[in-house]
């Protein structure tokens, strides 16, 4: 769910000098105003380029260790997220994955499903270059049917054949489509394979059995790396805006970004950077920074030392707010609607003392009859508290899940403990232990499909169903 490179490059902006700036500003700009745009125009931008640069390693760079597939290709992973994934942080180790990047420049992809039966739930997340969900396909949103349904870019304009069920509009031009597909047990997998291998994806040219159109130009992607995007911050989103028209929320940013330089159609020239301008443009990275740190703190609603986040959601979800699209961005890249999963997070018990496995172990119990309520499924995942990857472990278990339930043990008042900790609780409780790393711990509950009648986790943070808490055992 989130891409590891932002923190570092967050960390990083404070360094920036005269050899790294790369602001372009006009004459009539102040030092004053080249910090406040750079400040905002880092809110704004943070989600742009850290989903850029998933893009450019799993589209672009073949040699990526994280590459997938060339554009407008679905890759399939046959198995779910270990500790050897590390190009997103927070990874959902629940479902194995089907992705691909999609290009619409030149006409639209249509996206063709099969049927998935209950209770076996599907979804296929629809991310445009904003970090926007522009919409949904699968159990919740279209239901169990096979079906065809068409992408278009923001610019599109004609007529969906009659075959295809719905059309999704992206506000770029080169939007990400993420499949979830559930996995009941290991044994489960070549059933998953098979639902993966009829996911299908095509231009509508090749779908109507037409001739293609004139391909669009070859885009000359800038290389990106930790290194450069420490340096290059403003590079890479004044790339990325090309991709996508300003809608009428983001033409007040864009106009402010315009005056350093920054926008479709603009280019840089640093070297005449003033050093005051340079100095004050570090200054606004690193408090647009700073502002995001804290504004992830504050996300959600804090229920028994949970912090229950409302995830993502499109356009209107955040109606302009950019340093909330930015702090969801920074916890996890790509959050769902919270109608189709609503997360649970955290990192502390609830008196604010951070979990650490090196110090204690801790415990969940869910009381009987009071598991998150989900018409999907639900699952508590153990991250590193530092990196938020996953933890190499001796059982090779990231997570607690429902499908699990036969195989747990349950107290004889029909509750069911969790023990989060970093040795073995024992074997009589060993199906029931989610290993913990040997330092901070960071804890992702995940919904799937939250229930809307009570009890329910709905709305995020002021349902009825409240998680329980993390306990630490003396």
């Amino acid at each position: 769910m989130r891409k590891t490179l932002p923190k570092a490059l967050g960390l990083a902006l404070l360094l920036i000098g005269s050899s790294a700036s790369h602001l372009a500003c006009g004459a009539n700009i102040t030092p004053a105003e080249t910090r406040a745009i750079a400040e905002e125009g880092y809110i704004y931008g943070l989600p742009i380029v850290m989903n850029y640069a998933v893009m450019y390693d799993y589209a672009v760079d073949k040699s990526s260790s994280q590459y997938k597939a060339p554009f407008n290709q679905i890759r399939s992973l046959h198995h779910v997220a270990t500790y050897k994934d590390t190009a997103i942080i927070s990874p959902n180790s629940d479902t194995p994955y089907s992705m691909m990047f999609m290009d619409l420049r030149t006409e639209p992809i249509v996206l063709s499903v099969p049927r998935v039966e209950k209770p076996r739930y599907y979804s296929v997340q629809l991310i445009d270059g904003s970090t926007f969900n522009f919409g949904y396909i699968g159990s919740r949103s279209t239901g169990e049917d096979a079906g065809d349904y068409m992408v278009v870019g923001p610019d599109w304009k004609g007529a969906a054949p009659s075959s295809v069920r719905k059309v999704f509009r992206s506000g770029t031009q080169l939007p990400f489509a993420v499949f979830r597909t559930q996995l009941f047990n290991p044994a489960d997998m070549p059933n998953v394979v098979a639902i993966q291998s009829g996911y299908k994806a095509q231009p509508l040219s090749a779908y109507l059995k037409q001739p293609a159109p004139t391909a669009a130009p070859a885009i000359d992607f800038p290389k990106i790396d930790k290194e450069l995007a420490t340096t290059d911050f403003f590079k890479y989103l004044n790339f990325a805006l090309q991709f996508g028209p300003a809608a009428p929320d983001e033409v007040a940013i864009r106009t402010k970004l315009a005056r350093l330089g920054i926008g479709t159609g603009k280019s840089f020239s640093f070297e005449d950077l003033p050093a005051e301008h340079r100095s004050a443009a570090a200054e606004g990275m690193q408090a647009g920074h700073a502002r995001v740190e804290d504004a992830i703190k504050r996300l959600g609603t804090k229920v028994n030392g949970w912090n229950i986040v409302g995830a993502g959601g499109d356009s209107a979800f955040y109606h302009g707010d950019w340093l909330k699209r930015a702090a969801v961005a920074q916890a996890g890249i790509y959050a769902n609607d919270a109608e189709e999963a609503t997360y649970p997070l955290t990192t502390t018990l609830p008196d604010g003392e951070p979990l650490d496995g090196s110090k204690y172990n801790y415990t969940i119990t869910f009381q009987a009859g009071q598991l998150p309520p989900v018409n999907a499924f639900w699952s508590v995942t153990m991250y590193d508290g530092k990196t938020q990857l996953l933890i190499q472990n001796s059982i090779d278990r990231y997570l607690i899940n429902s499908t699990m339930m036969s195989s747990m043990k349950k107290n004889t008042d029909g509750s069911l403990t969790l023990y989060l900790q970093k040795a073995s609780p024992g074997a009589d409780r060993e199906n029931n232990w989610l290993p913990a790393p040997n330092g901070l711990m960071y804890l992702v509950m995940r919904l799937y499909w939250p229930t809307t009648e009570s009890p329910s986790i709905l709305p995020p943070g002021q349902g009825t169903w409240r998680p329980p808490q993390v306990v630490k055992v003396m």
